[in-house]
């Protein structure tokens, strides 16, 4: 599937500059100063050590906020998985309302339902910022 790099607009720019430093930060923040935070998103259910898991998607959060940085020929590729990376962490965010664990200041199933809601809104931010929706949509 071959996707036309057609320019974004400067709102498009800011916003997709904005996403790469949210993630710089958490991926940081998974190998530092919030990992015990970041442990309470890991469903039991995963088959995987939790601090690997955390440590594991930290990298891969460090290497995205990079890659949108840096490699603007391959964003449109970066934001379909960037907004895949936010998809299959919301099983995360799911067990942490279903466990009733606390973490990030989520301290009520209320505010944890609440963040339910922003996860659409990254996936759509990923999307949007990197032109990545606008290109499948011209194929």
């Amino acid at each position: 599937m071959k996707m036309q790099l057609n320019p974004t607009s400067k709102a498009q720019t800011i916003a997709r500059i904005l996403l790469s430093l949210i993630l710089l930060t958490a991926g940081i923040g998974h190998l530092s100063w919030a990992r015990i935070e970041f442990l309470a998103q890991v469903p039991d259910w995963v088959p995987l050590n939790k601090d690997l898991v955390v440590i594991l998607s930290g990298i891969v959060e460090i290497s995205m906020g990079l890659s949108l940085l840096f490699w603007s020929s391959q964003r449109i590729r970066i934001g379909w998985i960037v907004a895949l990376f936010f998809v299959l962490v919301f099983p995360g965010n799911i067990s942490q309302l279903i466990t009733h664990t606390n973490a990030f200041g989520l301290n009520s199933d209320l505010l944890r339902g609440i963040r339910l809601l922003f996860q659409p809104v990254l996936v759509i931010w990923a999307l949007w910022s990197t032109g990545a929706w606008a290109a499948w949509r011209k194929q």
